[in-house]
């Protein structure tokens, strides 16, 4: 299936910006980083928090705890979306108890995905906070959702698409507008 870009929003250098700005945003709100973790959501979630806990390392020179969650099984549309959900591993090898939590995706749209990473999240623990970070934030929210730190507001059209390509997963780095593949011809 191929899709339309419509512009490149973001490119190499504006993706690193963003994440070295994300990492001094979370570092300051929360007075440092001793007491957070960070968790990314599958897959491009994953990256982006990886990237955000070694740019926090390099300005605290602290090593914050990083985990992976997989929120498949929580979402409240995966028997429709998906006749046979790809169910991944989450891996959080540390408590999350009394920590403030920063939940990493690349995408903000319905909040669906983060509502199910929130109840993913307590069946965990109880954490002293949760703090949702995004690379992007594209607008059309269905649950009462918003992000504490946002990489870019990118408003987008019913028929739009923000793309995330990270060089760990897609071989660069850059946020592209594309039609919806329904929408092309």
């Amino acid at each position: 299936m191929v899709q339309k870009i419509k512009a490149k929003i973001v490119d190499a250098e504006g993706v690193e910006r963003t994440i070295v700005r994300l990492a001094h945003e979370v570092i300051e709100r929360n007075r440092g980083a001793k007491e957070i973790v960070v968790i990314g959501l599958r897959t491009r979630g994953v990256t982006i928090g990886r990237r955000l806990v070694e740019k926090i390392k390099a300005i605290e020179n602290f090593d914050v705890p990083f985990g992976v969650l997989d929120v498949t099984l929580y979402r409240d549309d995966f028997r429709r979306r998906l006749k046979q959900p790809v169910i991944q591993i989450s891996d959080i090898p540390f408590a999350i108890d009394e920590k403030h939590v920063i939940l990493v995706d690349d995408v903000l749209y319905t909040g669906r995905t983060m509502r199910a990473a929130l109840d993913a999240l307590m069946d965990l623990g109880r954490p002293a906070s949760v703090q949702v970070a995004v690379f992007v934030d594209r607008g059309h929210r269905e649950m009462p959702i918003r992000a504490d730190y946002v990489g870019k507001n990118i408003p987008t059209s019913v028929g739009e698409e923000i793309q995330v390509r990270l060089k760990q997963v897609d071989q660069e780095d850059c946020v592209l507008l594309v039609e919806s593949p329904e929408e092309v011809e």
